[in-house]
């Protein structure tokens, strides 16, 4: 009877406690407890970085994606009318984003050609014979050591109109004092000038990749030749371009988050906004979502900011094919 059940239940195949079926789930089980005793402990310890990974990052990220479609939403309520394109309409249409908009694509503009060129030329002096070279290389690495907020600070100190540095030896030579963070029209060029500050991390990079070229190049071009400025454009910067594209990406993306040496060198935008930055923005949306309720404002813009980083990322990768790789023909 019991057969004659098993088949029934199987349209007449084989049953289903079958010895052959016993023996498949029990090679099963056994294959599980061999991977499981091969890589149980890495598991474990994955778990603690996996549970961060979901509760602190893709929860949050997934949370603001959905908040950012409401109109109104605070941390002490429930968010409140859900609107697809609400918080869209309100940023392309609010004049302070598009002034944040500007202001953050100009400072990358100029910010991230700079500190480049600056950088990879300090890394190819560093990278010559030159006495108390290593002493050269640790002052120009000592300001990325120091926080971004501490080195703000001290800026502001420098320039501050009144009892800073820079306007105490113009004083010294005759000149009047500059407010260099108060007028518009130097606010931006003296935050390009404090964003150079912490060019060094760069410079290592550079540095790094102008050792693994192969003396030999340089060998074979002196044999033919080759004077300094072709073996410069020639063989360095070809060899250099993996980095090249990496500092342009790297660099891209941390102009667009710009926000701590702006919000320590000025309270919010600056004389007119000059100063007002993509994140700043976010940021100041962020402080009100409580009295305003702009919480889902803040989250909408936070998405835009990753679409515009990303795009850009996709068109310097999608133009990525000057970059040279030692096994490329």
């Amino acid at each position: 009877m019991v057969t004659d059940a098993n088949e029934k239940a199987l349209g007449g195949g084989e049953p289903a406690f079958s010895p052959r079926r016993a023996s498949g789930t029990a090679g099963r089980s056994d294959r599980f407890k061999k991977f499981i005793k091969k890589n149980g402990a890495g598991f474990i310890f994955a778990l603690p970085v996996t549970l961060g990974l979901i509760f602190f990052t893709a929860y949050p990220l997934l949370s603001s994606l959905y908040y950012s479609f409401f109109r109104e939403y605070t941390v002490l309520r429930d968010p409140e009318g859900f609107d697809l394109f609400y918080n869209l309409n309100r940023m392309f249409n609010d004049p302070e984003w598009i002034k944040a908009v500007t202001n953050t694509v100009i400072y990358t503009v100029v910010n991230v050609p700079l500190t480049m060129v600056l950088s990879f030329m300090l890394a190819v002096f560093l990278n010559s014979k030159v006495k108390g070279i290593g002493v050269y290389r640790v002052l120009i690495y000592l300001p990325c050591t120091m926080s971004v907020v501490v080195s703000g600070v001290a800026w502001r100190l420098l320039v501050d109109v009144d009892f800073g540095w820079m306007n105490q030896i113009l004083n010294a030579v005759g000149l009047p004092s500059y407010s260099f963070l108060d007028k518009a029209s130097s606010s931006m060029p003296t935050m390009i000038f404090v964003g150079l500050w912490g060019l060094g991390g760069s410079m290592v990079l550079w540095l790094s990749q102008l050792k693994n070229i192969s003396p030999e190049l340089y060998e074979a071009a002196d044999l033919d030749g080759a004077s300094s400025a072709r073996k410069f454009f020639f063989i360095t910067i070809p060899m250099c371009t993996p980095m090249i594209f990496y500092n342009l990406v790297m660099s891209v993306i941390a102009s667009f988050q710009v926000f701590a040496q702006a919000a320590t060198l000025v309270q919010g935008g600056g004389k007119e906004n000059s100063l007002l930055f993509y994140v700043t923005k976010i940021y100041s949306e962020y402080n009100t979502c409580v009295s305003q309720g702009t919480m889902g404002y803040a989250c909408a813009m936070a998405w835009v900011l990753f679409v515009i980083v990303a795009c850009f990322t996709a068109i310097i990768f999608k133009s990525s094919k000057w970059v040279f790789y030692g096994g490329d023909e």
